[in-house]
């Protein structure tokens, strides 16, 4: 994958999806070019027994000493927040909490630290549909609005502060419907395809993307995301619309899809092909 010689990898996060990734590390990486040299977990004690103690890293801080090309993110954003820019002093970042961009100062902490030591942010797409078109629309000037609906049984949210102590009404639910920056604080796991949906959509960006977080009590073995967008009326007044449902089976009261385990390992697989360049970029 790379002429210098394997990319050496490393895994922050040991939850299902680092656990996935880890595994097809284990497994695939050294066909594909790919060397896991470390991972981390808050706990060190879920990694016992399954991950080798050769890979094992004790202290985030020396991750340096295993010198990494690529350092993925699976745990939490607060990891982006407290050490995001640390990472990137060592290497590539795969940012998969994006709704640590929300808050505007890791954003601008990561851009620094990206130009700096010429390394890049990427952000994986997550469960997010159509992100190429979106990009595309955006760019040549042509989105008018984006609105990003997630929907699961209660049981899937990790919700802070205020949203909490938020209390269903009935089989359906809307807990929030606003602005994405002001949902990502309060569901910091629950609000990252809405994140990469802004991250995708610049003109809109984290204030102009609405974001809508359903409980929904029939909802119990997968998560549904439905995307809206439109563009600027024509000349007859009518605007391009489009409207895509994604149905993600996910085991009850799991955070993270079936299938965003899968669409995860290949943003890995696609940001091992991008270019180091500085800067933000969805993979």
């Amino acid at each position: 994958m790379a002429d210098k010689g394997p990319w050496r990898v490393g895994v922050v996060g040991y939850g299902r999806l680092g656990q996935s990734l880890v595994s097809r590390l284990l497994a695939q990486g050294p066909e594909l070019g790919l060397e896991l040299v470390f991972v981390w977990n808050r706990d060190p004690g879920r990694m016992a027994g399954s991950v080798p103690p050769s890979l094992q890293l004790q202290k985030l801080a020396a991750l340096g000493e295993r010198h990494p090309d690529l350092v993925v993110e699976v745990a939490h954003p607060k990891i982006i927040h407290e050490s995001g820019a640390q990472i990137l002093r060592h290497a590539n970042l795969l940012v998969g909490s994006p709704s640590a961009l929300s808050d505007q100062t890791t954003e601008r902490q990561l851009l620094e630290a990206s130009q700096h030591w010429n390394h890049a942010v990427f952000v994986a797409r997550g469960a997010l549909w159509g992100t190429e078109d979106i990009m595309r629309l955006d760019a040549a000037g042509g989105l008018r609005s984006l609105r990003v609906t997630m929907a699961t049984h209660p049981d899937g949210f990790r919700l802070e502060g205020p949203l909490a102590a938020a209390h269903g009404t009935g089989s359906r639910t809307v807990l929030y419907e606003g602005p994405v920056r002001g949902l990502c604080p309060f569901a910091p796991r629950n609000s990252n395809t809405m994140a990469a949906a802004a991250l995708a959509a610049p003109s809109l960006g984290f204030d102009g993307v609405t974001g809508v977080l359903v409980a929904d009590l029939s909802l119990t073995d997968m998560h549904v995301v439905d995307v809206e967008l439109s563009g600027h009326p024509g000349p007859t007044g009518r605007s391009f619309a489009v409207h895509t449902h994604r149905e993600n089976p996910a085991e009850p009261g799991a955070v993270t899809g079936s299938a965003t385990v899968t669409a995860f390992w290949r943003s890995l697989l696609a940001c091992c092909q991008l270019p180091s360049r500085p800067g933000i970029h969805l993979c």
